[in-house]
């Protein structure tokens, strides 16, 4: 018996992911915590850079803070506040969309940046374009669901994936059943999202984590400050105060 490729995608998939996501990140850090960075290529073709770079960071933070809000608020919060789901519906669309083509263009520059520049090339690995061109075509599906959501703006549809994700972290084994009949673009989309979750800890992507986590770090060892020496030699080693004999 063949295994069903929605059942795999939405029922085991998202267990597999946050497995790897997690296991992986922890055994990445702990094994080589140095290689938790994005290398920087900024000296070169800065303009091409800075814009793309800003258009992508800014749209794609966006978009996945409203997936992380918009999937696992709970309904009855909605309910409780009154929030009628075609007016969260139309604030995904806008918000979401104008938030997706902004990283969309933003990974385009990069993509463009890195491929035709022999410079960048060079020292561009199989993971970093690979993971790069994986997250465009990830928002390029998203915003052909867009198209999707405009045919059914009652908020139905978004309730269901709502109640999908929420019924994954409550580990309901029967919560991909919710969703067996969505349109194919939906599924693409979703499968790519746990797919990118998957790579996450073998990618340059780690470095996001570094980002968020670095204060906390600082606060937690109060005191310290990381300095580069430029100096050659060691200090000559002083004597003890307490140890040197009297005059």
């Amino acid at each position: 018996m063949f295994l069903d490729i929605d059942y795999f995608i939405f029922g085991i998939m998202p267990y597999i992911a946050l497995t790897v996501l997690i296991v992986g990140s922890i055994a990445r850090y702990e094994r080589d915590p140095f290689t938790w960075k994005s290398s920087s290529s900024q000296l070169l073709r800065r303009k091409q850079l800075f814009w793309g770079s800003v258009l992508f960071h800014v749209g794609i933070i966006t978009v996945f803070g409203g997936h992380l809000v918009g999937l696992f608020t709970p309904v009855w919060i909605l309910d409780a506040l009154g929030i009628p789901y075609a007016l969260k519906q139309w604030m995904a669309v806008i918000l979401g969309g104008t938030a997706g083509i902004a990283a969309l263009i933003g990974a385009s520059l990069l993509i463009h940046r890195r491929v035709t520049d022999p410079r960048i090339w060079q020292t561009t690995s199989f993971a970093d374009i690979g993971i790069l061109v994986l997250i465009w075509l990830q928002l390029f599906i998203g915003i052909g669901t867009i198209f999707l959501t405009l045919r059914h703006m009652d908020g139905a549809e978004m309730v269901r994936f709502m109640t999908w994700s929420q019924s994954v972290i409550l580990l309901n084994l029967n919560a991909w059943a919710m969703v067996v009949d969505v349109h194919w673009l939906y599924k693409a989309h979703i499968f790519l999202g746990l797919l990118i979750t998957i790579l996450f800890p073998f990618t340059r992507l780690v470095h996001i984590v570094s980002g968020f986590a670095a204060p906390f770090r600082y606060l937690l060892r109060p005191g310290y400050q990381i300095v580069r020496s430029r100096r050659q030699r060691a200090l000559p080693k002083r004597a003890n105060p307490k140890t040197t004999p009297a005059e």
